[in-house]
């Protein structure tokens, strides 16, 4: 089952305060960033959010699942979904916590 734009809008729309939320579209999935930093995945209509150590504390009980097969473990976020406050909350601690994105290489010209 792919996720659907909906549930890829209402994600979006409960994040505040947490960096300009953005996604992208992989592999009939979607990744979702903090400005430049991807933070998570959501797949088949779940929240997956990277590991972090502010995560887990924040959380406390936490589901781990991986996004989808062969993936590493996430934090699965199901119930705390319509709580925008607490939502935005661990993803603000998650993204200070994750590093800085690698500087992307520049193509070399190839000559025909």
């Amino acid at each position: 089952m792919a996720t659907n734009q909906d549930f890829v809008d209402f994600i979006v729309d409960q994040i505040n305060n947490a960096g300009q939320i953005r996604t992208l579209k992989m592999f009939g999935e979607y990744g979702i960033y903090s400005d430049d930093k991807i933070f998570g995945l959501i797949c088949d209509n779940k929240l997956f959010i990277k590991p972090t150590e502010a995560g887990r504390v924040f959380i406390g009980e936490v589901t781990e699942a991986p996004a989808y097969p062969g993936a590493k473990m996430s934090f699965l976020i199901e119930n705390q979904l319509e709580d925008s406050e607490w939502l935005s909350e661990l993803i603000r601690l998650t993204v200070r916590e994750l590093p800085e994105p690698k500087p992307k290489k520049k193509r070399k010209k190839t000559k025909d």
